[in-house]
């Protein structure tokens, strides 16, 4: 028995793109670095698996609250693509192979935020500069390391001298 033919309108919304948005934490040296080298990172991993990106922007900048890779410090990339082939698994891996990429997060979404296309238009402008951390969350410079005690000025005690009889 044949199975049934279906009307060419449902393969078309088979076929339907679908719209995914992706926050990924980037290496902050790698973004104060320069900007554009970090954000292609993110964008040439979608482009490479066929993926069409919308809208693609610097979310914020944030010191994080463990490290993560050795790292304290990040910056989130909110990029919003869509997708028509299932190669959502190789970009999951691509980045997490990544040594530059921290985390990343990928959502399917309905539609793109309204204000998403401002953010980014206002980022993709020739004169936009990273801005600099908050003061109150600024790298903070690591303590010293104090040196160890040289092991030639450690007293061990001559276990020969001590008294190990209990006084009665």
């Amino acid at each position: 028995m044949e199975p049934p033919h279906r009307p060419q309108k449902e393969k078309k919304d088979l076929m339907k793109t679908k719209i995914y948005e992706s926050m990924v934490l980037l290496d902050n040296a790698l973004v104060r670095e320069d900007w554009k080298k970090a954000k292609a990172t993110v964008t040439d991993t979608l482009t490479k698996y066929g993926a069409s990106i919308v809208t693609c922007r610097r979310y914020d900048e944030k010191k994080l609250a463990y490290q993560i890779k050795g790292k304290n410090r990040g910056t989130f990339v909110m990029c919003y693509f869509t997708l028509e082939k299932d190669t959502m698994a190789e970009i999951r891996r691509e980045w997490e192979l990544n040594e530059k990429v921290l985390r990343s997060l990928i959502l399917r979404v309905e539609e793109v935020p309204a204000t998403e296309h401002e953010l980014a238009a206002a980022e993709n402008n020739a004169d936009f500069v990273v801005p600099a951390p908050p003061p109150d969350d600024m790298v903070e410079e690591e303590e010293p390391i104090i040196d160890p005690v040289p092991l030639d000025e450690i007293m061990v005690p001559d276990l020969n001298d001590v008294d190990l009889e209990p006084k009665a």
